[in-house]
């Protein structure tokens, strides 16, 4: 499974890829804002990081486009800044339009906001490079997730489509774990989200434990 990281701060971004070994980093508006950075500044910094590497960069369109021509015309635009940045188009109508569209010109698309299984299938068969089902949001409104993700990816296999499934919107290490099972080919989580998966407090409570012993052995 690929891990991707989630955010647009570059020091968090250098740190997942050469601690962590991470195959790709996704980014919306929230994460551009949060970074303090105008949007095309922040996303060239990103770039620069995987200048030379077939990992991937998913950067979203304006989402408020509401046609197809738009989108892919921004998108157009965006691709042409890195051959890293695959291409973050909403799941409507006119987002699943242009991922057809962008296909037909050589440009990988991303399409994000999947919250069912009947919208991955759409996105699919349009072509999408990946496809992202959100878990997060449906979870913390009650919603099951895990089957979700597991007729996603039942689809892409039973029809042969090529389309990654990357799990998105993670909240934590169990839904990681999840995603895993459920055979998604990639996650994509926050900074802090991985941070605490990695980390266990018993890993801890065994540490200072064996810290104590070591302290108290002869070496040589």
């Amino acid at each position: 499974m690929k891990f991707f990281l989630d955010s647009a701060h570059v020091h968090e971004i250098e740190h997942a890829l050469t601690m962590w070994h991470f195959d790709g980093v996704t980014t919306n508006p929230r994460h551009v804002q949060v970074s303090g950075k105008p949007f095309m500044t922040a996303i060239k910094e990103i770039a620069a990081l995987f200048s030379g590497t077939d990992k991937s960069v998913s950067v979203e369109v304006n989402p408020y486009h509401d046609e197809a021509d738009a989108m892919v015309t921004e998108g157009l635009k965006l691709a042409a800044l890195s051959p890293n940045f695959v291409i973050k188009l909403p799941a409507t109508e006119a987002g699943f339009k242009a991922v057809a569209l962008l296909k037909e010109q050589g440009v990988r698309a991303n399409l994000t906001l999947c919250f069912s299984a009947m919208q991955a299938l759409q996105a699919m068969r349009m072509g999408a490079y990946f496809v992202s089902p959100f878990i997060g949001w449906k979870e913390s409104n009650a919603e099951e997730i895990r089957t979700m993700v597991e007729e996603i990816v039942a689809i892409r296999d039973n029809f042969g489509f090529e389309t990654e499934v990357l799990v998105a919107a993670v909240r934590n290490g169990r839904q990681i774990a999840d995603a895993a099972v459920a055979g998604a080919d990639i996650v994509t989580a926050g900074f802090a989200v991985y941070k605490d998966a990695f980390d266990h407090p018993y890993t801890d409570v065994g540490l200072g434990k064996f810290q104590s012993f070591w302290d108290q052995t002869a070496y040589e």
